[in-house]
């Protein structure tokens, strides 16, 4: 991987862990998608960052259980299919296309369905790790 490409992701996982650490303090932002995003980009920029974000504790207060176990509270849940409902819904409403307002509400059927089902709801106390 070139780079410019490396760069690219280094400078798009710090604007996602930005938005991340806004989403902690404004209930629209969703924090866990966002500092799933940074991880990722880490991952894929630079092995430096990577270890970097994996040693905060942002990273292990919102992130760790997920990564490990593949389970979050009731509570990330419920805001990660929020803040992603709102964004849905503004296309479903401002588009007319019968064919593009059948896809979005099949991909929030597969959206519950695959947080529902595929991933474990833990209580609270579960995931602080203070």
């Amino acid at each position: 991987m070139s780079k410019i490409v490396k760069f690219l992701y280094i400078i798009i996982g710090f604007i996602a862990l930005g938005l991340g650490v806004l989403g902690l303090i404004l209930p629209v932002l969703p924090t866990t998608p966002l500092l799933l995003l940074a991880s990722y980009c880490f991952v894929k920029g630079s092995k430096k960052f990577e270890h970097w974000f994996k040693g905060t504790k942002l990273y292990k207060r919102h992130l760790e259980t997920f990564v490990k176990e593949r389970s979050m509270t009731l509570k990330q849940k419920l805001t990660i299919l929020l803040f992603a409902d709102v964004m849905i819904a503004i296309p479903f409403f401002i588009l007319d296309s019968y064919i593009v307002k059948v896809l979005l509400v099949l991909i929030v059927v597969y959206k519950y369905y695959y947080f529902i089902n595929k991933i474990k709801t833990v209580p609270e106390a579960a995931v602080t790790n203070d």
